[in-house]
């Protein structure tokens, strides 16, 4: 019996579970390409941005900084760090005269940190969904392919292998699907969570290195005063 017999031999019901299993099979790939692409240009651009930035922000020139964030779109880091930068200077590309500047940067870099990892974590609860419950739609296979396997016995009245092949073929089948789509799904959750998390701290850092240049400005400032 090969693997085609296998299949011609299912169900309506071990057919549904195929199907369902296959659907959440290429969902899962779709995410975890996407997500590749997506995470390794969001560090090769961080990579190349981050020097130019700095830069920029050495020479005081802010319409340069924040062209250079809007120049780096896929950058995780240039997305948060381009709103404490909006904040901090006037529309005239100049340092903003206000009491509550520090303060309302803070507020600024918090809500694009948040808004950023929002955005980079679309998807991934996908994975995590499959993951956990592929295993179960291929158990449910298995348990209709047991119930066929024992339709079997009922039908030809013996308990031959013959009579029950089918099914217990059907049932291992389902389980082996669920467990071929479930453990790529969570392999990839976890590693994508990990770069994630890194991402995160790299933002976090950033913000917190953006901040303290604003309050290094706004101290110089007040003292030439």
């Amino acid at each position: 019996m090969n693997i085609m017999h296998i299949f011609g031999q299912m169900g309506a019901m071990g057919w549904s579970v195929v199907i369902a299993l296959l659907v959440m099979s290429v969902y899962s790939i779709t995410i975890m390409i996407d997500k590749t692409r997506s995470f390794r240009a969001a560090r090769k651009q961080s990579l190349s941005f981050l020097p130019e930035f700095v830069s920029h922000l050495k020479r005081s020139n802010f319409q340069g900084a924040v062209d250079t964030s809007r120049k780096y779109k896929k950058s995780h880091v240039a997305k948060v760090v381009i709103a404490g930068l909006l904040e901090f200077m006037t529309d005239e590309g100049e340092f903003k005269d206000s009491h509550d500047l520090v303060n309302a940067c803070e507020r600024a870099l918090d809500r694009s940190n948040a808004l950023t990892s929002a955005e980079m974590k679309q998807g991934l609860g996908v994975l995590a969904t499959i993951g956990s419950t592929a295993p179960f739609v291929g158990l449910f296979g298995t348990v209709t392919g047991i119930i066929a396997a024992f339709q079997g016995i009922a039908t030809t009245g013996s308990g031959g292998i013959a009579a029950v092949s089918a099914g217990i073929a059907e049932a291992l089948i389902a389980t082996a699907f669920g467990l071929f789509v479930a453990i790529p799904a969570v392999m990839a959750f976890n590693y994508f969570t990990g770069v994630l998390e890194r991402f995160q701290v790299e933002m976090s850092n950033s913000s917190a290195e953006l901040l303290d240049f604003f309050l290094k400005k706004a101290e110089g400032k007040n003292a030439s005063r």
